[in-house]
């Protein structure tokens, strides 16, 4: 609206500049399509989603490629020395994020590199893919994971790693009858640290593997004294957890 001042020239209004200085509406929809998207691809399932589809794709590579013919063809003779060893070890925690059992991989390495070498090599292996598994846990899956522990003995077996991480890493590392990935997704749900899990992952891992590893290296000699000490030092863990594990059983029917 115009308004004349005395001068005799046509002015606008204060609501008709107003007016015109608003600035016209923005269409919002395009940023508010790519927000929602990035929140969909964020969520807890989604990324947990991915994390399922990660270990699917690993579980089918090593079915494909069979890490296991190292037991029986040996080390790719262009790998030697210091390079092979931190080869077998990276390849060592890879195979066991994508569910390789670790005895294979340990005798493996005992019969690749020996005792003494065998051991160190397996052991960063261990502590290697440890870490890999907690962290894709941890990022993937604890969110959309933790509000389904709802079970009193869920509840109290997140509460008791989340409280007594090294203790309890420690443990499950020492037991025998627990699946090493179980052990690592299962810390990541929790709320479990970094240092505890790994600390308690590497000491907890030595006897068996140090007896996996010798069995490995003395496997061309199965009478020697190594061979069968290191037999029986894998023998009767198992079968003491076995024993205390069906205990349990009856214990807990019996409640």
């Amino acid at each position: 609206m115009l308004d004349a001042n005395r001068s005799g020239t046509a002015t606008a209004s204060p609501r008709a500049a107003a007016q015109e200085l608003v600035a016209p509406d923005l269409p919002l929809r395009p940023a508010g399509l790519a927000a929602r998207c990035t929140r969909v691809l964020l969520s807890p399932y989604a990324r947990l989603s991915l994390l399922v589809a990660l270990l699917v794709g690993a579980a089918a590579c090593v079915l494909l490629f069979e890490p296991q013919r190292l037991l029986t063809h040996g080390w790719p003779p262009q790998l030697g020395g210091a390079a092979a060893a931190v080869v077998f070890a990276a390849a060592y925690g890879l195979c066991t994020v994508a569910f390789v059992p670790r005895p294979l991989l340990n005798l493996a390495a005992g019969a690749l590199f020996g005792s003494q070498v065998g051991l160190a090599t397996a052991l960063t292996g261990t502590v290697l893919g440890a870490g890999v598994a907690f962290g894709l846990g941890r990022l993937l899956g604890q969110d959309a994971l933790r509000p389904l522990l709802r079970g009193r003995w869920l509840r109290a077996a997140d509460g008791q790693l989340s409280r007594h991480g090294l203790r309890s890493m420690l443990a499950l590392r020492l037991f025998p009858g627990v699946p090493f990935w179980a052990a690592n997704y299962c810390a990541a749900v929790s709320r479990m640290g970094w240092l505890p899990f790994l600390l308690a992952t590497g000491l907890g891992s030595v006897p068996n593997t140090a007896a996996y590893a010798v069995a490995g290296a003395r496997a061309s000699a199965p009478t020697s004294p190594a061979f069968l000490i290191a037999m029986a030092c894998i023998a009767v863990p198992a079968l003491a957890g076995t024993v205390v594990a069906w205990r349990k059983r009856h214990q807990l029917r019996g409640r």
